[in-house]
């Protein structure tokens, strides 16, 4: 049974920091991407960044680049989002989500369609 643990959200000041982390097991095939999306309210999911499961190529969306740093630590065993200058718009439920293969496709699939999906963890940015 594949489950997430995601943990790292809370409430940050404007041009704060913070790092998501997340713990994934259970896959009964190998992972092809690892990464995370967000929701914000009354908004459509929008794709953050992901990580190629294989290689650990990173890849971000274009209006988190420069901000968001997505890596992995592997003695955890675990996927994290580094996120910094955090801003309003900012705010949304962060999911980390999951593709098991076969696959290939070049960056981070739709949103809308990840294999697996955690709880999310909420992140707000406010002063």
């Amino acid at each position: 049974q594949v489950q997430f643990v995601e943990s790292g959200g809370g409430l940050v000041h404007p041009g704060g920091s913070l790092t998501l982390s997340c713990l994934a097991n259970g896959f009964t095939g190998d992972v092809y991407r690892i990464g995370w999306f967000r929701q914000a309210p009354g908004k459509e999911r929008e794709a953050v960044s992901c990580i190629n499961a294989r290689d650990g190529t990173p890849y971000y969306t274009d209006s988190v680049k420069g901000r968001f740093t997505i890596f992995r630590d592997d003695l955890k065993h675990t996927v994290n989002l580094r996120i910094n200058s955090l801003r309003s718009e900012d705010t949304a439920v962060y999911y980390c989500a999951a593709d098991v293969g076969p696959y290939y496709y070049i960056g981070c699939p739709d949103p809308r369609r990840w294999d697996y999906t955690g709880q999310g963890t909420q992140v707000t940015v406010s002063s």
